[in-house]
């Protein structure tokens, strides 16, 4: 990134509007007051060949006409007349281009965009947009938009794919007080992209937190690179989660993989906190802009009201930080700022009798403790009590304390009395809210965010490569005899270059060849069918199991052959695969998609023929270390399969996690080559005995 460029854009000392109108409703007239009105201290220039003044200001008919240097030029003129304008801003020294005109790829001019791009980069000019906003910067006081104000002043940066969203957001920033030191809007990302505004805005002073509204990316692993290198708090609201592709994927794993799905994973490999939605999006960056992370799993809550006191307790639950009883000595503290009547297990409850001489001594003891990690604070308005004493003793009793590394929320649940001591409480640095369960929910973006840090700092290692040659030559084999899959037999040679352990599996193309097999593997065995124009084997009747004699293994191939061409007349059949019969373990599946924005992406889920019902699956972005592996055995619903339930003794974990990591490897190293595949089912074994893969399947990219 060229860290000066961006700083021209996104923080100019002197801005050309080119094509600045003076005639009010026009953008190029909204951009210039907005300049004006927002306090920009800097220099403005505009231009248009029309006019000598606008609003006060001395208006140029050429860029070249500028009598000096510019760092920025807000563009707001045709789409057709943009490019025309390159030459003269590199003749000025820009650094960068705000492109609010419209008109280029999102109406399928893909051609004028790449060339505004590139002409723009022989001078070292960066593109934000086009099709944009603008950008907006409290600390800067530039308006360089035609949103109509500069949002409430706050912490937070926000980095928006959609205009209108933004425009909404500066507004609706008064009414939800949260604040925003800068909002930008990046439209197209024909030049600029989340990647780069991740790296400025992680260097920017005046950002604590980085707020994000995706629709998608061009890179993802760009992104996931600077969001895993960002020091700072990363929130994403991604729209368009439908799942993608599901009704022409080929293999088990193109049908379950989702745009939420592998988003979500993306996420948390980056270290981002995910919002489920725009209100989400609000009340989780307020506590991320203003609060610490939680460092540990023990929160606290204290409140006046049972009631409110259930709803956190339920909140918890369902957020992921489930609440603790209290230790015996924080009890007895507690104890002596309550009536007898009170609990102090947590929630600690001080009733409807607390004041704020309760209030601050419990929070001012509970907030130092060392077995409190995090602290949520609710209010039930009474009659008895002035909201704004409250607020005012919960920050007095935060700053008492002496504690700065520990986050604290708070909700107050009253009337307009309580919103103003939220307000109050927010203008001063303690996030604040008007229901139990969003006070809850914005500290626990904040144990989540410190979780997901935690294992980003965690040392990659993935697994090595291994026999790339040899497993590139059976693909090649397969494209030249036209073919864009690889029969089983095929995919589990390739899956073998990569140490994985497959099921000894021969071809057959007679009965004769067939029983000579099965003897020679050892019985019982079983037989499929081998056709790349037959992938769902089972589906086809193509699959004979536990076959234990010669007979056996006779009748199984004449049923497997009449199956398989009744199923599809034109198949081209290549035989009929025997294999060992492997002992029973628990199935599972591996998979891999290619994603067009991740590239290979790595699934694991409970397997064999019902993994497409129960889609008890989860993703991540290749290649996944064996630490990230054993986490992903955790997060299915049937994760207490693997670990072993009802007198099954446990599966062989490690190893399941070590395939994983080598399953990974491969379809990173073969991200050219293939387009999905998958490995199901995978019977893993008890602890120490290993697991074999039954099943195998490659489809390979179009070329």
């Amino acid at each position: 990134m060229d860290q000066k460029a961006l700083d021209g854009l996104l923080r100019p000392d002197k801005i050309a509007v080119v094509g600045a109108s003076a005639t009010p409703g026009k953008i190029g007239y909204t951009v210039l007051k907005n300049l004006l009105e927002g306090g920009y201290q800097g220099k403005i220039y505009p231009v248009n060949p029309s006019a000598t003044e606008i609003l006060g200001l001395k208006v140029y008919p050429t860029i070249r006409d500028i009598p000096e240097n510019i760092d920025a030029a807000i563009i707001t003129i045709p789409a057709k007349a943009v490019i025309s304008t390159i030459d003269e801003l590199g003749s000025k020294g820009a650094k960068g281009m705000i492109v609010i005109t419209s008109g280029f790829s999102e109406v399928g001019l893909k051609e004028l965009e790449r060339e505004l791009v590139e002409k723009a980069h022989s001078y070292g000019i960066r593109v934000l947009g086009p099709n944009i906003v603008g950008v907006l910067s409290n600390s800067d006081k530039m308006n360089g938009s035609f949103a109509p104000f500069l949002p409430l002043e706050g912490k937070a940066s926000l980095v928006s794919q959609s205009g209108a969203l933004l425009i909404a957001i500066d507004a609706a920033s008064y009414i939800r007080r949260v604040g925003f030191d800068k909002l930008i809007s990046i439209g197209n990302m024909s030049d600029v992209d989340f990647a780069d505004l991740i790296t400025w805005l992680n260097g920017d002073p005046n950002t604590s937190c980085i707020s994000l509204y995706i629709e998608g990316f061009k890179d993802g692993r760009r992104f996931i690179e600077a969001a895993r290198n960002a020091s700072k708090p990363i929130i994403a609201l991604k729209a368009g989660v439908s799942a993608h592709g599901a009704a022409a994927a080929a293999s088990h794993t193109g049908s379950l993989a989702g745009a939420a799905k592998v988003y979500g994973a993306a996420f948390q490999q980056a270290g981002v906190v995910q919002a489920t939605d725009l209100n989400d999006l609000f009340n989780r960056t307020l506590s991320l802009s203003l609060q610490p992370p939680m460092k540990g799993d023990n929160l606290l809550v204290i409140t006046n009201g049972g009631g409110v006191g259930v709803l956190a307790t339920d909140a918890a639950e369902k957020s992921g930080v489930p609440l603790k009883f209290a230790p015996a000595d924080v009890q007895a503290e507690l104890k002596k700022h309550m009536p007898e009547f009170g609990s102090a297990k947590n929630p600690v409850d001080l009733t409807g009798m607390a004041g704020t001489e309760w209030y601050q001594a419990s929070i001012r003891f509970a907030f130092a403790h060392p077995w409190v990690d995090g602290l949520v604070v609710l209010y039930c308005e009474t009659a008895m009590t002035d909201p704004l004493e409250i607020a005012k003793g919960i920050k007095k009793a935060i700053v008492d304390s002496g504690v700065t590394d520990k986050p604290v929320t708070v909700s107050f649940v009253g009337g307009e009395k309580s919103e103003e001591a939220m307000r109050w409480l927010v203008e001063n640095g303690i996030p604040a809210y008007g229901a139990p369960d969003l006070a809850v929910n914005a500290i626990a973006a904040l144990r989540e965010y410190a979780r997901m840090k935690e294992i980003v700092r965690e040392e990659a290692m993935p697994c090595l490569a291994q026999d790339r040659e040899r497993a590139l030559k059976i693909i090649n084999k397969a494209r030249s005899e036209g073919r864009d899959s690889l029969t089983e037999i095929e995919a589990k040679e390739v899956f073998e270059c990569y140490g994985l352990p497959v099921t000894p599996t021969r071809l057959a193309r007679n009965e004769d060849e067939a029983v000579a097999l099965a003897r020679e593997i050892g019985y019982p065995v079983v037989m499929k069918i081998v056709s790349p124009d037959i992938l769902h084997k089972s589906d086809a009747g193509g699959v004979r199991v536990n076959i234990k004699d010669d007979a056996g293994v006779r009748e199984a191939f004449k049923v497997i052959m009449k199956n398989a061409k009744e199923y599809k007349a034109t198949a081209n059949i290549h035989g009929i695969a025997v294999q060992e019969m492997a002992p029973w373990g628990t199935e599972v599946i591996l998979g891999s998609v290619n994603d067009p924005t991740f590239g290979p992406t790595m699934m694991f889920g409970l397997g064999g023929i019902f993994v497409e019902v129960l889609k008890d699956v989860t993703f991540r972005v290749a290649p996944v270390t064996s630490s990230q592996a054993l986490r992903m055995l955790d997060e299915i619903r049937g994760a207490p399969i693997i670990a072993g339930v009802r007198g099954e003794a446990p599966r062989d974990r490690h190893a399941l996690a070590d395939v994983i990591c080598q399953y990974s490897t491969m379809i990173l190293d073969l991200a050219d080559e293939v387009s999905e595949s998958d490995a199901n089912p995978v019977l893993v074994y008890e602890m120490g005995k290993g697991l074999k893969v039954v099943d195998a399947r490659i489809i390979l990219k179009k070329k």
